[in-house]
């Protein structure tokens, strides 16, 4: 689910598009537009402010921004449909109902005040203006191992070598999640947003799981907007690699109630709250529950986000 672009601050109330399954918004049904590169990238990845197209090889490309210097470089992970600039905005708190707005107190920009970070657009993701994303398109529905190859690919080709802490938002979380399982040897630190994981499998009811997986097949694949396959996901992680020891790791969690809004079996609230416990313990996280936010903590508190990613980032330091 994308956390930033449906969601105002200050306004507790979440809207039924706010649900995991609810795709990006009014994406276009091919990714036509063409980004430009703002300054070139150093040899080695290190430095230099890059956004733009990186080619991955088969003819396809991922739109990718870094800024910053630094080790260990943070990547940015948004949720379902969003794309890199969802880290670069935040809600305007004196006009919440204009949605977001370009900010130097995003996450993404305070982040690079102490390290490389970078944020990708996956394939069917929305800019916040309403335009798709230049990545190419690629089938839908996608999974977690999808998005961990293609997060893979576009670091390897623009150079942006590791130590990395991931920091995965919504369904973000569960690309973040099972590429440090499978590649932990280049991960020094996990921070979920509000993340889904796994462990929704176990605490919704079975009528709302249900409920939730009809949502999304019912999402129109004609459009090429991004569409989760969260069954498939739930089983490539499960079946990965536990993490081998601990990571330094947060797990922030909204406080403001939202609902998936899936069928007429009650509040997926109860559920979410459980699942980001679950979560929070099987990474031996600090787990940061006072949040003043909705789904969208990224948008809504994005200075509480970088501090979380700074206090990762320093622990990682140390190791």
């Amino acid at each position: 689910m994308s956390g930033g672009r449906q969601v105002l601050a200050g306004a507790v109330t979440v809207v039924a598009t706010l649900a995991l399954a609810a795709g990006g918004g009014p994406a276009a049904a091919t990714a036509t537009g063409t980004a430009t590169a703002t300054a070139t990238v150093t040899p080695g990845g290190t430095s230099g402010d890059l956004s733009r197209p990186v080619p991955i090889g088969g003819g396809r490309s991922i739109r990718l921004e870094c800024r910053g210097t630094g080790s260990p470089t943070v990547v940015l992970v948004s949720g379902t449909g969003g794309a890199a600039d969802e880290w670069t905005h935040v809600v305007d708190r004196s006009a919440p109902a204009a949605g977001l707005k370009p900010s130097a107190s995003a996450v993404l920009p305070r982040v690079a005040s102490f390290t490389r970070v970078c944020a990708y657009d996956r394939p069917g993701t929305t800019r916040t203006d309403g335009k798709p994303t230049s990545s190419t398109p690629v089938p839908q529905p996608t999974t977690a191992r999808a998005g961990v190859q293609d997060l893979r690919a576009v670091l390897s080709a623009a150079g942006e070598h590791g130590p990395y802490v991931l920091v995965g938002a919504s369904w973000g979380a569960m690309i973040a999640e099972l590429f440090a399982r499978t590649d932990f040897p280049r991960v020094s630190g996990l921070v979920t947003v509000d993340g889904a994981s796994p462990y929704l499998r176990d605490t919704l009811t079975p009528a709302q799981w249900s409920d939730w997986m009809h949502k999304i097949e019912a999402m129109d694949p004609g459009k090429a907007l991004e569409v989760p396959d969260y069954e498939a996901s739930v089983a490539q992680i499960r079946s990965a690699p536990p993490l081998p020891h601990r990571l330094p790791a947060a797990v922030l969690t909204s406080d403001k109630p939202w609902d998936l809004e899936v069928g007429d079996s009650g509040s997926t609230w109860p559920a979410w709250l459980a699942a980001q416990d679950d979560l929070a313990r099987e990474l031996h996280a600090r787990h940061i529950t006072d949040t003043d936010s909705g789904h969208g903590i990224a948008v809504e508190q994005p200075r509480l986000v970088a501090d979380a990613v700074h206090e990762v980032v320093d622990e990682a330091r140390k190791q």
